[in-house]
């Protein structure tokens, strides 16, 4: 059986994405706008569980993010902090 948990969390990137998007006054409907104009089929429900921890997030989806809040992708997988 696979393990698709890390500390309890399906992804680590969640808590920066949340923190980035809030930083920049932007709404989850927004950033998954964001994302589709970008190529990125996402829905906002899928944001929400991403910054929940509870959706896994793809490589593209995460340098799309990286794009989007003008970072690197490293700098989102930092803790929150």
């Amino acid at each position: 059986m696979k393990k698709l948990e890390y500390n309890g969390q399906r992804n680590i990137c969640g808590d920066r994405v949340r923190m980035e998007r809030a930083r920049r006054r932007m709404t989850q409907a927004r950033l998954a706008a964001k994302m589709q104009t970008r190529g990125v089929d996402i829905e906002q429900d899928a944001i929400s569980r991403i910054e929940s921890g509870d959706r896994l997030v793809t490589d593209y989806e995460l340098r799309a993010f990286a794009a989007i809040f003008d970072t690197t992708i490293e700098d989102l997988l930092e803790p929150e902090g």
